[in-house]
């Protein structure tokens, strides 16, 4: 086809040529089935983004009872903290 380069050299470029259309082809469809788009304001309305925390207590190993010792470290800890 080219004069210039070597048949191996062909070859490798019809490889990266189908691989960059199949790519191509592939961003299309995503594109369309909607993977790339943001939800519009009434469907987010229904499935929150978030999922809203739970309780204070809402289980055993998700809250911890702190000393009196490290209730007043903390408490010294967040005084130490500028208001700016």
């Amino acid at each position: 086809m080219f004069p210039s380069i070597s048949l191996a050299q062909e070859i490798g470029l019809a490889v990266l040529l189908v691989a960059a259309i199949v790519w191509v082809t592939g961003l299309g469809h995503m594109r369309r089935d909607g993977r790339f788009h943001r939800p519009e304001p009434a469907a987010a309305e229904g499935l929150p983004m978030i999922p809203a925390q739970r309780g204070f207590a809402a289980h055993p190993l998700e809250s911890v009872e702190l000393t009196e010792a490290e209730k007043q470290a903390f408490a010294g800890l967040v005084r130490t903290i500028p208001l700016n």
